[in-house]
């Protein structure tokens, strides 16, 4: 049979389009291109057409979104609810017109914030400076621990003591130690202001926390790291610094950061020496006054400087958490 002029061109045409999943017809489609896939609703649009969702995926949707609005509505609710049974038992309370008075007086609170206000400064200036010295201590210790070969076991062996003793001992007996035992030391040019040796006490004990957590970061990096530096040509203290030390310290971001929260509120414990911070202007309002409002003022800053460093924290381990999922984090 002799083939007709023209029938071959529009039968393999119509048939491509056919086979390819339902092309415009007439349409030319490269060969070997994939073949379109049909979309929701069985809608099958040209390359130029825009989505248009199923009314499958668009139900789909909605009742999503009414089950996001209901979840909320349900969890304000029984937040509500929550909060006022708190409030009607705490009001309640037999002794809770004396608390009042003595814990919750506004004018009370009116004289102690600024005196507090000034204390607080000198918790700032503390955790700006002790932050820095725990960072720098507790990573050199930790690269002290993990260093290799027989001429460096005393370096471990000192390193290890240091972390074992610090962290078994409780923060109050350090900075008491320090604070009043370095003066009765009476040596040559050691200072005795109580903010410096408080301020000691709390390196000496954060600093061994973090050495353990940065030396967790650096055990945590894959040997082949190690390996594939060293044969690029890169030396022992070159891989640590450039290879090594920026994926431990970049995984321990989290812990660090809850470390750094936890010396944040410590710094209050540098009044046991007489530093007149946030904590100890409060004491010294409730002393004169016999009102523990002070105490409250105090409370309330700490945990407004506390709270955006938690969150922050919150935010860097959910981001690091979906960038290791993505494959983003070595």
């Amino acid at each position: 049979m002799t083939e007709q002029p023209g029938e071959d061109a529009s039968g393999e045409e119509a048939s491509s389009g056919g086979a390819r999943g339902g092309g415009v017809l007439g349409a030319e489609v490269p060969e070997g291109s994939p073949p379109e896939r049909d979309l929701p609703g069985g809608t099958t649009p040209g390359r130029n057409e825009a989505y248009v969702p199923s009314r499958r995926r668009i139900e789909r949707e909605r009742h999503r979104r009414g089950r996001a609005r209901r979840s909320a509505a349900v969890a304000a609710f029984s937040t509500l609810v929550t909060a006022v049974v708190l409030y009607l038992v705490v009001v309640n309370a037999p002794g809770w017109p004396r608390t009042k008075e003595t814990f919750f007086d506004a004018s009370f609170a009116r004289e102690a914030l600024p005196k507090v206000l000034d204390g607080l400064w000198l918790n700032l200036r503390l955790f700006a400076v002790c932050g820095v010295l725990v960072l720098l201590l507790g990573t050199l210790t930790a690269v002290a621990r993990t260093l290799r070969g027989p001429v460096y076991w005393p370096v471990r062996v000192l390193a290890t003591a240091y972390t074992d003793f610090f962290r078994g001992l409780p923060l109050i007996i350090c900075l008491s130690i320090v604070v009043f035992g370095v003066p009765a030391l009476r040596l040559q040019g050691v200072t005795t202001d109580p903010v410096l040796l408080g301020g000691a006490g709390l390196v000496l004990t954060y600093a061994a926390y973090v050495a353990e957590v940065v030396r967790a970061g650096i055990e945590s990096v894959h040997p082949s790291q190690r390996a594939a530096a060293r044969s690029l040509g890169l030396t022992a203290r070159q891989t640590l610094r450039h290879v090594v030390l920026p994926q431990a310290v970049r995984r321990q971001v989290p812990p660090l950061l809850n470390d750094m929260v936890s010396l944040q509120k410590d710094t209050s414990l540098v009044s046991i020496g007489g530093a007149v911070e946030a904590m100890r202007s409060a004491d010294v309002i409730v002393g004169r006054s016999l009102n523990y409002t002070a105490y409250i003022v105090a409370a309330l800053l700490f945990v407004a400087l506390t709270i955006p460093m938690t969150r922050f924290t919150d935010w860097v381990t959910a981001r690091m958490d979906r960038r290791r999922g993505q494959g983003g984090i070595v």
